[in-house]
Protein backbone atom coordinates (compact mmCIF):
# COMPACT_ATOMS: atom_id res chain seq x y z
CA UNK A 1 0.00 0.00 0.00
CA UNK A 2 1.15 3.52 -0.78
CA UNK A 3 0.81 6.72 1.20
CA UNK A 4 -2.75 7.55 0.13
CA UNK A 5 -4.01 4.11 1.16
CA UNK A 6 -2.24 4.23 4.51
CA UNK A 7 -3.33 7.78 5.35
CA UNK A 8 -6.95 7.32 4.30
CA UNK A 9 -7.46 4.08 6.21
CA UNK A 10 -6.00 5.61 9.37
CA UNK A 11 -8.12 8.77 9.13
CA UNK A 12 -11.27 6.82 8.25
CA UNK A 13 -10.71 4.45 11.17
CA UNK A 14 -10.30 7.45 13.48
CA UNK A 15 -13.75 8.69 12.44
CA UNK A 16 -12.74 11.46 10.05
CA UNK A 17 -14.65 12.07 6.82
CA UNK A 18 -12.26 12.41 3.89
CA UNK A 19 -12.25 15.52 1.69
CA UNK A 20 -10.56 15.43 -1.72
CA UNK A 21 -10.72 18.66 -3.75
CA UNK A 22 -9.87 18.50 -7.46
CA UNK A 23 -7.69 21.20 -9.03
CA UNK A 24 -6.82 21.40 -12.73
CA UNK A 25 -3.04 21.38 -13.08
CA UNK A 26 -1.57 24.14 -15.22
CA UNK A 27 -4.47 26.51 -14.60
CA UNK A 28 -3.42 29.96 -13.40
CA UNK A 29 -2.97 29.84 -9.63
CA UNK A 30 -3.32 26.07 -9.37
CA UNK A 31 -0.37 25.56 -7.01
CA UNK A 32 -1.66 28.23 -4.62
CA UNK A 33 -5.11 26.61 -4.81
CA UNK A 34 -3.60 23.26 -3.75
CA UNK A 35 -1.88 24.95 -0.82
CA UNK A 36 -5.08 26.77 0.18
CA UNK A 37 -7.10 23.55 0.03
CA UNK A 38 -4.52 21.73 2.14
CA UNK A 39 -4.45 24.54 4.71
CA UNK A 40 -8.24 24.47 5.04
CA UNK A 41 -8.87 20.81 5.71
CA UNK A 42 -8.35 18.76 2.56
CA UNK A 43 -7.14 15.21 3.20
CA UNK A 44 -5.67 14.79 -0.28
CA UNK A 45 -5.67 16.78 -3.51
CA UNK A 46 -6.62 15.40 -6.91
CA UNK A 47 -4.58 17.18 -9.61
CA UNK A 48 -6.15 17.02 -13.04
CA UNK A 49 -3.81 16.56 -16.00
CA UNK A 50 -5.49 18.49 -18.87
CA UNK A 51 -6.41 16.44 -21.92
CA UNK A 52 -7.80 17.47 -25.30
CA UNK A 53 -10.68 14.95 -25.17
CA UNK A 54 -11.80 14.78 -21.50
CA UNK A 55 -14.67 12.31 -21.86
CA UNK A 56 -15.59 12.32 -18.15
CA UNK A 57 -15.52 16.08 -17.66
CA UNK A 58 -18.29 18.65 -18.02
CA UNK A 59 -18.13 22.32 -19.10
CA UNK A 60 -16.31 23.78 -16.08
CA UNK A 61 -13.39 21.37 -16.09
CA UNK A 62 -13.31 21.35 -19.89
CA UNK A 63 -12.89 25.13 -19.81
CA UNK A 64 -10.19 24.86 -17.15
CA UNK A 65 -8.34 22.24 -19.20
CA UNK A 66 -8.55 24.38 -22.32
CA UNK A 67 -7.13 27.37 -20.47
CA UNK A 68 -4.28 25.29 -19.09
CA UNK A 69 -3.44 23.73 -22.46
CA UNK A 70 -3.61 27.11 -24.19
CA UNK A 71 -1.16 28.45 -21.62
CA UNK A 72 1.25 25.65 -22.54
CA UNK A 73 0.67 23.14 -19.74
CA UNK A 74 1.90 19.60 -20.35
CA UNK A 75 1.96 16.50 -18.12
CA UNK A 76 5.69 17.01 -17.60
CA UNK A 77 5.38 20.70 -16.72
CA UNK A 78 2.58 20.00 -14.23
CA UNK A 79 4.51 17.21 -12.54
CA UNK A 80 7.59 19.41 -12.36
CA UNK A 81 5.52 22.15 -10.70
CA UNK A 82 4.04 19.57 -8.33
CA UNK A 83 7.53 19.02 -6.89
CA UNK A 84 7.29 22.51 -5.38
CA UNK A 85 4.05 21.81 -3.50
CA UNK A 86 5.02 21.90 0.15
CA UNK A 87 1.84 20.30 1.50
CA UNK A 88 1.69 17.52 4.06
CA UNK A 89 -1.13 15.51 2.51
CA UNK A 90 -1.11 12.94 -0.31
CA UNK A 91 -1.40 14.13 -3.90
CA UNK A 92 -3.09 12.17 -6.68
CA UNK A 93 -3.35 12.77 -10.41
CA UNK A 94 -6.47 12.30 -12.50
CA UNK A 95 -5.67 11.69 -16.13
CA UNK A 96 -6.69 9.72 -19.18
CA UNK A 97 -4.97 6.53 -20.18
CA UNK A 98 -3.48 7.84 -23.41
CA UNK A 99 -1.02 9.88 -21.35
CA UNK A 100 0.04 6.85 -19.31
CA UNK A 101 0.39 4.71 -22.43
CA UNK A 102 2.53 7.23 -24.30
CA UNK A 103 4.95 7.63 -21.38
CA UNK A 104 5.12 3.90 -20.72
CA UNK A 105 3.66 2.32 -17.60
CA UNK A 106 6.79 1.90 -15.51
CA UNK A 107 8.31 5.21 -16.57
CA UNK A 108 5.14 7.09 -15.73
CA UNK A 109 4.76 5.44 -12.32
CA UNK A 110 8.35 6.32 -11.45
CA UNK A 111 7.80 9.89 -12.66
CA UNK A 112 4.80 10.26 -10.35
CA UNK A 113 6.75 9.16 -7.29
CA UNK A 114 9.66 11.42 -8.21
CA UNK A 115 7.20 14.32 -8.43
CA UNK A 116 5.70 13.67 -5.01
CA UNK A 117 2.50 12.08 -6.33
CA UNK A 118 1.12 9.16 -4.33
CA UNK A 119 -1.79 7.94 -6.47
CA UNK A 120 -3.40 7.91 -9.89
CA UNK A 121 -7.01 7.91 -11.08
CA UNK A 122 -7.42 6.78 -14.69
CA UNK A 123 -11.16 6.88 -15.41
CA UNK A 124 -11.08 5.49 -18.95
CA UNK A 125 -8.98 2.43 -18.04
CA UNK A 126 -11.37 -0.44 -17.27
CA UNK A 127 -10.55 -3.05 -14.66
CA UNK A 128 -10.10 -5.81 -17.22
CA UNK A 129 -7.43 -3.83 -19.11
CA UNK A 130 -5.61 -2.36 -16.13
CA UNK A 131 -3.15 -5.14 -15.28
CA UNK A 132 -0.10 -3.69 -17.06
CA UNK A 133 -0.55 -0.30 -15.43
CA UNK A 134 -1.47 -1.53 -11.95
CA UNK A 135 1.49 -3.90 -11.92
CA UNK A 136 3.87 -1.00 -12.66
CA UNK A 137 2.05 1.26 -10.20
CA UNK A 138 2.23 -1.32 -7.40
CA UNK A 139 5.94 -1.80 -8.00
CA UNK A 140 6.50 1.95 -7.52
CA UNK A 141 4.10 2.31 -4.55
CA UNK A 142 1.62 4.35 -6.58
CA UNK A 143 -1.94 3.72 -5.39
CA UNK A 144 -4.37 3.17 -8.26
CA UNK A 145 -7.84 4.43 -7.38
CA UNK A 146 -10.54 2.40 -9.16
CA UNK A 147 -13.91 3.77 -10.23
CA UNK A 148 -17.24 2.06 -9.62
CA UNK A 149 -20.21 3.13 -11.74
CA UNK A 150 -23.87 3.21 -10.63
CA UNK A 151 -24.66 0.65 -13.34
CA UNK A 152 -22.11 -1.91 -12.13
CA UNK A 153 -23.75 -5.27 -11.31
CA UNK A 154 -23.30 -6.71 -7.85
CA UNK A 155 -20.89 -9.39 -9.02
CA UNK A 156 -18.50 -6.80 -10.51
CA UNK A 157 -18.16 -4.51 -7.51
CA UNK A 158 -16.08 -6.88 -5.33
CA UNK A 159 -13.51 -7.22 -8.11
CA UNK A 160 -13.23 -3.43 -8.44
CA UNK A 161 -12.83 -3.06 -4.69
CA UNK A 162 -10.20 -5.81 -4.52
CA UNK A 163 -8.06 -3.94 -7.07
CA UNK A 164 -8.60 -0.45 -5.59
CA UNK A 165 -5.83 1.25 -3.63
CA UNK A 166 -6.28 4.45 -1.65
CA UNK A 167 -10.04 4.52 -2.10
CA UNK A 168 -12.86 3.32 -4.28
CA UNK A 169 -14.17 6.22 -6.35
CA UNK A 170 -17.94 5.82 -6.14
CA UNK A 171 -19.26 7.68 -9.21
CA UNK A 172 -22.27 9.70 -8.11
CA UNK A 173 -24.25 9.62 -11.33
CA UNK A 174 -24.23 8.64 -14.97
CA UNK A 175 -22.90 11.60 -16.90
CA UNK A 176 -20.04 14.07 -16.85
CA UNK A 177 -18.67 16.13 -13.98
CA UNK A 178 -20.41 19.39 -13.13
CA UNK A 179 -22.46 21.26 -10.56
CA UNK A 180 -26.11 20.31 -10.10
CA UNK A 181 -28.91 21.73 -7.98
CA UNK A 182 -29.74 18.42 -6.33
CA UNK A 183 -27.80 15.31 -5.44
CA UNK A 184 -28.62 12.28 -7.56
CA UNK A 185 -30.07 9.37 -5.60
CA UNK A 186 -27.43 7.12 -7.19
CA UNK A 187 -24.71 8.93 -5.22
CA UNK A 188 -25.76 7.47 -1.89
CA UNK A 189 -27.21 4.23 -3.28
CA UNK A 190 -23.94 3.11 -4.87
CA UNK A 191 -21.90 4.21 -1.86
CA UNK A 192 -24.09 2.08 0.40
CA UNK A 193 -23.64 -0.93 -1.89
CA UNK A 194 -19.87 -0.52 -1.80
CA UNK A 195 -19.70 -0.01 1.96
CA UNK A 196 -21.37 -3.40 2.45
CA UNK A 197 -18.68 -5.30 0.57
CA UNK A 198 -15.32 -3.58 1.16
CA UNK A 199 -13.03 -2.18 3.83
CA UNK A 200 -11.37 0.14 1.29
CA UNK A 201 -12.47 3.76 1.92
CA UNK A 202 -15.45 4.66 -0.29
CA UNK A 203 -15.47 8.23 -1.59
CA UNK A 204 -18.19 9.75 -3.75
CA UNK A 205 -17.40 12.06 -6.65
CA UNK A 206 -19.19 13.52 -9.72
CA UNK A 207 -22.27 15.62 -9.18
CA UNK A 208 -21.54 16.59 -5.56
CA UNK A 209 -21.84 20.33 -5.93
CA UNK A 210 -21.80 22.12 -2.56
CA UNK A 211 -21.21 21.68 1.15
CA UNK A 212 -24.75 20.47 1.87
CA UNK A 213 -24.52 17.75 -0.79
CA UNK A 214 -21.09 16.75 0.51
CA UNK A 215 -22.65 16.25 3.93
CA UNK A 216 -25.41 14.13 2.36
CA UNK A 217 -22.98 11.69 0.78
CA UNK A 218 -20.74 11.60 3.85
CA UNK A 219 -23.68 10.34 5.90
CA UNK A 220 -23.22 7.12 3.90
CA UNK A 221 -19.72 7.23 2.39
CA UNK A 222 -16.28 7.75 3.89
CA UNK A 223 -15.69 10.99 2.03
CA UNK A 224 -16.23 13.17 -1.01
CA UNK A 225 -14.42 14.46 -4.09
CA UNK A 226 -15.25 18.08 -4.96
CA UNK A 227 -14.34 18.93 -8.55
CA UNK A 228 -16.27 21.41 -10.68
CA UNK A 229 -17.31 23.48 -7.65
CA UNK A 230 -13.65 23.91 -6.68
CA UNK A 231 -12.37 24.62 -10.19
CA UNK A 232 -15.10 27.19 -10.86
CA UNK A 233 -14.07 29.06 -7.73
CA UNK A 234 -10.43 28.95 -8.79
CA UNK A 235 -11.25 30.43 -12.21
CA UNK A 236 -13.61 33.05 -10.79
CA UNK A 237 -12.00 34.02 -7.49
CA UNK A 238 -8.51 32.55 -7.28
CA UNK A 239 -6.84 30.45 -4.61
CA UNK A 240 -8.42 32.30 -1.68
CA UNK A 241 -11.89 31.39 -2.96
CA UNK A 242 -10.83 27.75 -3.11
CA UNK A 243 -9.56 27.86 0.47
CA UNK A 244 -12.78 29.45 1.72
CA UNK A 245 -14.89 26.84 -0.04
CA UNK A 246 -12.85 23.88 1.19
CA UNK A 247 -13.16 25.24 4.74
CA UNK A 248 -16.96 25.43 4.30
CA UNK A 249 -17.15 21.83 3.10
CA UNK A 250 -14.85 20.70 5.91
CA UNK A 251 -17.19 22.15 8.51
CA UNK A 252 -20.20 20.47 6.88
CA UNK A 253 -18.69 16.98 6.74
CA UNK A 254 -17.12 17.26 10.18
CA UNK A 255 -20.61 17.84 11.51
CA UNK A 256 -21.67 14.56 9.92
CA UNK A 257 -18.71 12.75 11.48
CA UNK A 258 -19.43 14.12 14.94
CA UNK A 259 -23.07 13.04 14.67
CA UNK A 260 -22.19 9.47 13.66
CA UNK A 261 -22.90 6.80 16.27
CA UNK A 262 -19.90 5.51 18.16
CA UNK A 263 -19.36 1.76 18.12
CA UNK A 264 -19.25 0.24 21.60
CA UNK A 265 -17.10 -2.86 22.03
CA UNK A 266 -17.94 -5.01 25.03
CA UNK A 267 -15.62 -7.57 26.53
Amino acid sequence: MGRLDTDFRAKRDAGRKLLVPYVTGGLTGWQDAVRAAAANGADAIEIGIPFSDPVMDGPVIQEASLRALTAGATPVSILEEARDLDVDIPLAVMLYYNTVFRFGHRRFAELLIASGISAAIVPDLPLEESVEWTRAADASDVDTVMLAAPTAPDERLPRICARARGFVYSVGLLGVTGERDTLASTATTLAARLKKITDVPVIVGVGVSNAAQAAQVCAVADGVVQGASVVRRLMDGGADAVGDYVAEVRVAIDAVASAAPVAVITA
